[in-house]
């Protein structure tokens, strides 16, 4: 079905210059032409009208037949350059000055940036002098990701303090980069050199990070596939399920989960399949009273039972 549905988008963008060029084309002409039937060229221009530069009035693609015949009757305005709104270049202008100004933008991008920037407030007239009394600043995360972008490019490596919500702690960190990567949150996978081993860093949780003069030299790795998620436990894995008051709920953004339910108190509970179900014991203690395993019954007496023990330890 993926298949079908690449060559029909590849075949519509081919069918609207093929339309433009031939009005009135006639449909068995047009359906021989592309190697398909008359119906699904009549399906193909049933989507092509939903379809456009906008979807403001008159942007759309007016294409239509009476099942013999094809016409495009906006052709000749769609095919006129693109005009933009004042707010609309305005909103470029500002963002545009924002991005180049960002730390750690390669050179050769920041210069093409700008020069995109002029020829764009050449055209703007006035309302590029509006566009100047506005600024945006960043959050800390795109300098973040500028800067581990620049190392990557760089092969250099980077000093970062981290922030590690399960053990509540800031640690310095010194890392050979890999690569960025977006799984809901934006990542660097890189080689740990306090760790000795490959790790992955979520950019939002760097509280501080430095570009080093040292060459980064990550040991050979092999790029796992991301696509089905940043951890992905298999079907037959165990399930466990895990309720977090408030001061937990991190633990629906930390571990991979089929399912988090909110509770009356602000909580979760959190259904989740892991290999190794004795390993969330470790979980179970670094919650303490944030938290506790439900089920099954069996690891949450274990969980229990490793809790008075660690608290009886404690009181020795």
């Amino acid at each position: 079905m993926a298949s079908n549905a690449i060559d029909q988008t590849r075949r519509m963008l081919s069918l609207v210059t093929y339309l433009r060029d031939r009005p009135g084309a006639r449909v068995e002409e047009v359906a021989r032409a592309f190697g398909i039937t008359a119906d699904e060229l009549i399906a193909d221009l049933d989507v092509l009208p939903m379809c456009g530069t906008s979807f403001r009035g008159g942007d759309l693609l007016e294409i239509d037949t009476d099942g013999e015949h094809i016409w495009w009757r906006n052709a000749d305005d769609l095919a006129a350059p693109l005009r933009i709104s004042a707010d609309e270049a305005i909103a470029l202008l500002v963002a545009a000055r924002a991005v180049a100004t960002l730390p750690g933008l390669r050179e050769g991008d920041r210069e093409a940036l700008l020069r995109a920037t002029a020829k764009l407030e050449t055209a703007a007239g006035e309302a590029a002098g509006a566009s100047a009394r506005l600024s945006v600043t960043f959050e800390s995360e795109g300098g973040v990701f500028a800067d581990v972008d620049r190392a990557i490019s760089e092969r250099r490596r980077l000093w970062l303090r981290y922030y590690s919500p399960a053990r509540d702690e800031l640690t310095e960190r010194v890392i050979d980069p890999i690569r960025l990567f977006a799984v809901g949150h934006t990542y660097v996978e890189a080689w740990c050199r306090r760790s000795e081993g490959r790790r992955t860093f979520r950019l939002d949780r760097v509280a501080e990070i430095r570009l080093l003069d040292e060459p980064a030299d990550p040991p050979p790795v092999e790029l796992r596939d991301l696509s089905e998620g940043l951890v992905q436990p298999a079907a037959e894995d165990p399930e466990v399920i895990v309720e977090v008051g408030p001061g937990g709920r991190w633990v629906a953004e930390y571990y991979p989960h089929d399912s988090a339910e909110e509770l009356p108190d602000g909580g979760l509970r959190i259904t989740l399949r892991t290999p190794d179900p004795a390993s969330l014991r470790r979980l179970a203690l670094r919650l303490g009273a944030d938290g506790r395993i439900t089920a099954p019954r069996e690891l949450a007496d274990s969980a229990r039972e490793a809790a008075k023990r660690a608290l009886a330890a404690y009181g020795e």
